[in-house]
């Protein structure tokens, strides 16, 4: 989001008072969390954290935090408060760091957040943003035209338990193909692994496809010489599910309230930014890529993934609780409740003041 210092102050200023709205909307929604210990850092809490570390994936699903954090957009919200990024390839690992006190918050797809609230009893973590919609297609090679083709074949997905490894299992039992996570009987093998040794495997012949956000199916597709079987929106309403959004530690929220606000407000600026600069945007997300990776994206493969995605502030709360269910029905995790795993209220606040309707938390959450 290229701007020069002195825009970046006058944004920064006129955004001061949305600032104190969301912060109060987040002290107001912090007073409501009932855990001992959110009540115990609540007590002590001055409002902002010294430091807040962040993770984010260096893929384009992510590309609010791919731009926002590299163009400064993050550290200039955030004020006094000190910015540290960490990359993860999925949200499994982004969660186990969360648990032990090595992250704040992190982008992070529908599934891992869901083990993650489960996990610890609806107490851990709270989703306080959407990020993206879209953008996941299971890649094949030749041969393959039907989901009948598939029996017998193997099929890779970024981790076990993560949003794509969910979607595949249980795409796979609505058509009669059995998938085993403790390595039981199973039709189709599915073998979780990098993206980037995902295409490797693919190229050479030893995958017959896999189920992978973008860029991953789009570079499966240009450079792999893949097959799109199917594009996960087909499966929706509308086409629109969650693939990307923020969540936050409980007690974070709790303890620093107007840091969190000055994170959303990073967020949904450079959302802003985004929806207002198509095609810079998707340069600008390929560029934060090279420099995480060292390896742009070609602009057949940048163009293509870009296409089938979409940034959004809204969690699309409503598939959700799919995608939990999903996971239950697999073996991937149990039947889960999920029950106040939103907390919504600041990030309305701050699309209120800049003139954006709210988001919704579907009855999951508060508002």
């Amino acid at each position: 989001m290229p701007t020069t210092p002195q825009a970046r102050t006058r944004a920064r200023r006129a955004a001061l008072s949305t600032l104190l709205i969301a912060s109060a909307a987040v002290l107001a929604a912090c007073a409501a969390l009932d855990t001992p210990r959110a009540q115990e850092v609540d007590a002590g809490a001055n409002g902002e954290a010294a430091e807040l570390r962040l993770g984010y994936f260096a893929n384009i699903t992510h590309a609010i935090p791919l731009i926002g954090v590299a163009d400064g957009t993050y550290a200039d919200a955030l004020g006094e408060t000190t910015l540290t990024t960490e990359i993860f390839n999925a949200g499994p690992a982004a969660v186990e760091a969360l648990f032990a006190d090595g992250l704040d918050a992190t982008y992070i797809g529908p599934n891992p957040a869901i083990n993650a609230f489960a996990k610890s009893d609806g107490e851990a973590v709270r989703i306080i943003a959407g990020a993206t919609s879209g953008g996941a297609q299971l890649v094949v090679r030749d041969g393959i035209t039907s989901v009948e083709d598939l029996r017998g074949a193997t099929l890779a997905t970024p981790q076990v338990g993560n949003t794509q490894d969910v979607a595949l299992r249980a795409w796979l039992l609505d058509n009669g193909l059995r998938t085993s996570v403790t390595g039981g009987d199973n039709d189709v093998l599915i073998a979780p692994q990098e993206n980037a040794q995902t295409l490797d495997l693919f190229r050479q012949g030893a995958l017959d496809g896999a189920w992978l956000p973008e860029p991953w199916a789009s570079r499966l597709v240009v450079e792999g010489g893949g097959n799109v079987l199917l594009d996960e929106k087909e499966l929706w309403p509308g086409g629109d599910f969650v693939t990307t959004h923020l969540i936050v530690r409980t007690e974070f929220l709790a303890q620093y309230p107007e840091t969190v606000a000055r994170l959303l407000e990073a967020h949904v600026a450079t959302g802003e930014w985004i929806a207002a600069h198509d095609q810079e945007a998707a340069q600008a997300a390929n560029s934060a890529i090279e420099g995480l990776t060292s390896k742009k994206l070609g602009d057949d493969v940048l163009l293509r993934a870009w296409s089938n995605l979409r940034s959004t502030n809204d969690p699309v709360a409503g598939s959700l609780q799919t995608s939990a269910d999903h996971a239950a029905e697999t073996g991937v995790s149990d039947k889960v409740d999920l029950s106040g795993i939103y907390e919504l209220g600041p990030l309305n606040a701050v699309l209120a003041a800049r003139g954006h309707a709210p988001v919704s938390a579907a009855g999951l959450g508060s508002e």
